[in-house]
This record gives C-alpha cells, sequence and structure tokens, in this order.
C-alpha cells in the first residue's frame, strides 16, 4: 500500500494512471462517492502492488453498539480478534442489565468470522452515564460482587461470548485498590472458563495525575489483575472542548511510554479513534459543541466547502478550516496517514495490538493499510 496525498489539479483518473493502477481500486480502497472529486491534502490509500515487508502479529479489537449496520460489521469482522459488545449494565444489587437492542446476531456473526466475541461490562446508571456510586457498591460489596460475578458467568456462557471487558470511568480515588481487586475477581472468575478479561484505562502519564478520570485507575495493580488492557489515547479534541487532534501523537506517545513502566507491552493494546469532530467557531468554552463525524464524511465537508486539508506535524492529524452559512467551522479527523503514525508507534514499543472506538463507520482504507502494515492471524483470534 502506498499513501498518496492530493494535489492541485489531481483527478483520480490522473492518479491511476500516475500509479500504473486502477480508478476502481482507488475509488474502493477510499469509499470515494461519484463523482469522485478530491480535495487538496486528502490523503489515499493506494494498492500499488508493492512488496510487503515482514508483518509482526497483533491484536486487533473493536467496540460496537448492537445497532451496528450488518453491512458495516460484515466488512469489518475480518479485521478484528475481538469485538467488543457495548455494553452490558448492572444493578446496585449485581443484576446484569442487557443492552436494548438484542445482541445476538452480532455474537453470531463474529463467530462466524472466527473473531471473538466480547461482553463489556460498564456502569452505566439509570441516565446512561457512568455512575461512580454504583462502582463503589460492586467493588466493596463482595456479597453483590459474586452476585455480579455469577450473572457475568452465565450470561458468556449461555450467549457464547469469549471473554469479557471492563470498561468503567470516573472511578473515585478511595476506590482505587478495591476497583483492581474487582479486575482480578472477575479474570480469576473467566479465565475458568478459558476466556480473557480486559480493563480499559484512561490515558494517563503519571501515578499521581489529577482529576476524576484518573484518581481511581492504578496502572501498575490493573495490568497485574487483567489479562490485557487497552489505553483509551483519545479525546484530546472532544465535543465540548476546544478544536485540536482527537488523539495527537505527540500526547498519545506520552500515555505509551508512561505506561510501560508500570504494564509490561505485551498486555498494552493503543487505542485508536474511528472518528473526528467539527467544531463551529469561535469556540466558547462550556457553549460550543462539536459534532461527531466519521473520516469519511471529514473529507466529504472539505470537498463540499473546497477546502483544502492540511496535516499537524507535531499532532499528526489531519485538519482544515471551511465556513457555511456564514459560520467558520475547524475539523479534525484521522486518515491513513495519522493511523500510519500510530501504527508505526505500536511497532516501535512492540506493544500487543490496537483497540478501536468504535467501529460503527466503515473506514475501510484504515483496515487496508492495518492488514498491510501487521499480520492479523484467525489462529490466534480464540486466545486474544
Amino acid at each position: 500500500m502506498t499513501i498518496y496525498t492530493v494535489q492541485p489539479g489531481d483527478s483520480v483518473d490522473s492518479i491511476a494512471s500516475s500509479y500504473g493502477i486502477s480508478t476502481d481500486s482507488i475509488i474502493y480502497n477510499n469509499q470515494l462517492s461519484y463523482p469522485y472529486r478530491l480535495a487538496v491534502g486528502q490523503a489515499l490509500l493506494l494498492s500499488t502492488g508493492d512488496s510487503l515487508e515482514e508483518r509482526r502479529i497483533i491484536s486487533t479489537g473493536g467496540y460496537a453498539y448492537p445497532f451496528i449496520r450488518r453491512f458495516t460489521l460484515t466488512e469489518t469482522l475480518p479485521y478484528l480478534n475481538d469485538l467488543f459488545v457495548f455494553s452490558y449494565g448492572f444493578s446496585a444489587e449485581g443484576e446484569l442489565l442487557p443492552p436494548q437492542v438484542d445482541d445476538t446476531w452480532m455474537i453470531s456473526l463474529a463467530k462466524e468470522q472466527n473473531t471473538a466475541p466480547i461482553l463489556t461490562l460498564t456502569p452505566f446508571g439509570p441516565d446512561g452515564m457512568f455512575n461512580n456510586n454504583l462502582i463503589s457498591i460492586v467493588v466493596n460489596n463482595m456479597e453483590i460482587q459474586q452476585t455480579l460475578i455469577d450473572n457475568l458467568l452465565e450470561t458468556v456462557s449461555l450467549k457464547g461470548y469469549e471473554g469479557v471487558d471492563i470498561d468503567f470511568e470516573y472511578i473515585l480515588a478511595e476506590d482505587r485498590i478495591a476497583f483492581a481487586d474487582f479486575v482480578a475477581n472477575v479474570r480469576a472468575a473467566v479465565n475458568n472458563l478459558g476466556f480473557p478479561v480486559s480493563v480499559a484505562l484512561a490515558p494517563k502519564t503519571s501515578d499521581d495525575q489529577p482529576g476524576l478520570l484518573y484518581g481511581g485507575k492504578d496502572y501498575a495493580l490493573l495490568g497485574e489483575a487483567a489479562d490485557h488492557v487497552l489505553l483509551m489515547t483519545y479525546e484530546w479534541g472532544y465535543t465540548y472542548g476546544p478544536p485540536m487532534a482527537v488523539a495527537p501523537l505527540n500526547k498519545v506517545r506520552e500515555v505509551v511510554e508512561y505506561a510501560l513502566t508500570r504494564i509490561p507491552a505485551h498486555k498494552i493494546n493503543l487505542g485508536i479513534p474511528n472518528y473526528g469532530y467539527d467544531w463551529p467557531l469561535p469556540y466558547e468554552r462550556g457553549v460550543t459543541a462539536a459534532r461527531t463525524i466519521s473520516n469519511t464524511e471529514a473529507v466529504e465537508i472539505a470537498i463540499a466547502n473546497s477546502a483544502a486539508i492540511r496535516f499537524d506535524q507535531v499532532a499528526m492529524s489531519p485538519f482544515f478550516t471551511y465556513e457555511k452559512e456564514g459560520i467558520s467551522h475547524e475539523v479534525w479527523f484521522e486518515d491513513v496517514r495519522s493511523l500510519k503514525e500510530k501504527f508505526t508507534l505500536v511497532q516501535e514499543y512492540n506493544l500487543r495490538g490496537v483497540g478501536y472506538w468504535q467501529i460503527m463507520n466503515l473506514f475501510r482504507a484504515n483496515w487496508l493499510l492495518l492488514a498491510d502494515t501487521f499480520y492479523i492471524s484467525s489462529a490466534d483470534r480464540s486466545s486474544s
């Protein structure tokens, strides 16, 4: 695979002619829409037929809600070792609360593709938000915790799940040790069924990093408690924050380097965002809200508004600005250039693999580049 950045005057036909490849492959790889217009600065993934360098095996995972389109999931599953079904909640009594939309079809489809379906456990309250009071109850009350674990084991067995992922956020600092113990207890029980347990970690850069997202996540304890972890290395740019890259590489690197001082590399999966944001300007804290967009939609917005896409050499992320109906906008998203930088980080530090939040929108160029960079072995999926 070759990455090509669109120059002024380029067309799909001219690029195809220059590289001796078909226009259809460019259109397919990059999900281009008729009449196949391009944005200056747009990164295209080209199938040039160059010989591959040696690839190493990594683990790949992606989160999805049960209302994902069947086509999107079918197209994505061949590139995944693990499908994290989002999500199961639980009550203050330890009763497991299934997703509002039936997840059975996802489990069956994943198994058909030799991808392991993973039950994702979240402490969502009645408002659909993370509830740290619910966390405190389950990690400190052993009777309720055992009830929850028993219900997890029953659901995993009955539905055919092949692992559990624990995604708890806003854990109170005083529950730090109890939460790690809870993860270890879930792991012991689920491992007895022959399946792994993972835990999602907020992106810390030090042991004592302040903030509600970080105090309850002890990297060293959780790295030991779980079979493997996911670094949630995204959301620097977020809905209510100022315009910036969702996963700036310089910030991602800082998290990885800290994590490696507390957790072995073979247990660490790098989190990768599969989305971008469109901010109206000027940004006003507490007022401005960005719109979540897919990576392909970002390019379509640039094309529709004749905006040139630029690439930030520090964040190693694409962005552009445009004006519509008298309102200025700033857009940050992911493309094959920014993804290649993240894949290089995985190689540099010999990490276990990657995990995507989330796979609800198909980004074919990402998966093609991933498969070109790494070897995803179907034989290893059941043990991932």
